[in-house]
């Protein structure tokens, strides 16, 4: 019983000294606007066809998301659209926001009403990441 009474003690002890540390902050961004530069950087990888590149290929980023060459080249089907220019996406300047949430999470463009040109994917994001997108891309104006 003594023992029992000794577990249950470093037990209990044991939870209290858990509770009182620190719970650990989410490694994830806190802000829209960080979550939206996560995923567009390090997700949906926007930055490496809406950015223009130098002669050596690497992404110049103090022109960050304003437009660029393709950096792929169009596949050898006849019949395959194909873009050749990404557009500039910092600012979103003309865009609404529920076309730019459609874009991101239906894979359409409300003004055309066709789906994006390839090798633009058709994203399927949640309306809270394609709101994170939406707001970092109008912070860079």
């Amino acid at each position: 019983m003594k023992r029992l009474v000794g577990l249950l003690g470093l037990l209990g002890g044991a939870i209290l000294l858990m509770a009182a540390q620190p719970v650990p902050r989410s490694a994830g961004p806190e802000s829209p606007i960080e979550r939206g530069r996560y995923i567009v950087e390090r997700v949906a990888m926007c930055i490496e066809c809406h950015t223009p590149r130098d002669g050596s290929g690497s992404l110049i980023t103090t022109r960050l998301l304003q437009g660029a060459p393709i950096p792929v080249s169009a596949p050898p089907f006849p019949n395959q659209s194909w873009a050749f220019q990404a557009p500039a996406i910092a600012g979103l300047v003309g865009y609404v926001t529920e076309e730019e949430v459609q874009l991101l999470t239906q894979g359409i463009v409300t003004r055309t009403g066709k789906p994006p040109t390839p090798p633009m994917p058709r994203f399927r994001m949640t309306r809270q990441d394609a709101e994170a997108v939406i707001a970092f891309l109008r912070s860079l104006k």
